[in-house]
């Protein structure tokens, strides 16, 4: 090693990041965990890029781990091309990708998405406790009584199961785009689902960067993934800060921003008030 360089302006966990510039001249990116969780994302992350290749994945150097704060190596393209901006070719690129990666097998040690954070009904949560949805402003008490029986019934948590692998983070920040395919990163929530959630699941934050509204993108979506997403957000984004990752909750209100009104939209909801 001759010199490394700390990253501090991506990612929303509190993992440590490096830049590390190799004696031979090349650089590789290093990313460490910092406690339990974070150990656990990042021994998925790392399951994925020993059992998946493909064109969607950074080239993997190496793995360390200690039990307690494991280490993984990989290519450094932090000075490549990162949206956004979304161009049409840009969003091409990132569902090609996950075309490619829905149809590889599935890794076996990869968890179903039933059994992951995803697939807990966050319009169920919202019902139980409506207060910190509401203390958004997105809607009103009447809007969200008239809309909820629809909402909950769209998002059953069956139409998440499947057979394919998802990345299940896809955002800016974690795609690289290089020769017409997008290169993606963090798999810490790897599972193995319906693919059609994985695309849906990215579509907010494409619209909240400048990008086409989703139904633009997949016009033939099944409207209960909307539902999903949704209430992924609407469950989360009114909570108090994560302490090791502040900026988390601004991020979800972002989304949320695009999701709850295209959920509307394509379940055929009365307008937001």
């Amino acid at each position: 090693m001759v010199a490394a360089r700390a990253i501090t302006d991506r990612g929303y966990t509190p993992n440590r990041r490096w830049v590390v510039e190799l004696a031979g001249g090349r650089s590789v990116f290093v990313k460490q965990a910092v406690n339990e969780e974070t150990g656990a994302w990042l021994r998925t992350e790392h399951a994925v890029y020993s059992s998946l290749g493909g064109s969607f994945l950074p080239e993997s150097l190496g793995w360390d781990d200690d039990g307690a704060t494991p280490m993984l190596v990989l290519e450094n393209l932090s000075d490549g091309e990162w949206p956004p901006p979304w161009t049409p070719e840009a969003i091409e690129a990132v569902q090609t990708s996950l075309a490619e990666l829905h149809r590889v097998p599935a890794p076996a040690d990869l968890p179903a998405i039933e059994a992951s954070p995803y697939c807990q009904q966050g319009w169920r949560l919202v019902a139980e406790d409506p207060g910190p949805f509401l203390s958004l402003g997105l809607c009103t008490h009447g809007w969200l009584d008239r809309a909820l029986p629809a909402l909950l019934g769209a998002a059953d948590s069956q139409t998440l199961a499947g057979r394919s692998t998802l990345h299940l983070d896809v955002r800016s920040d974690n795609v690289f785009l290089r020769k017409g395919r997008a290169v993606l990163f963090d798999w810490n929530h790897a599972a193995i689902g319906n693919p059609e959630f994985d695309i849906a699941f990215w579509l907010p934050s494409l619209r909240a960067e400048g990008g086409p509204l989703p139904e633009r993108v997949v016009a033939d979506l099944d409207p209960a993934m909307a539902a999903h997403v949704a209430g992924f957000f609407a469950a989360r984004a009114g909570q108090p800060p994560i302490p090791d990752a502040p900026g988390v909750r601004g991020i979800q209100l972002v989304q949320l921003r695009i999701a709850l009104p295209w959920a509307a939209r394509v379940l055929g909801l009365p307008a937001l008030t």
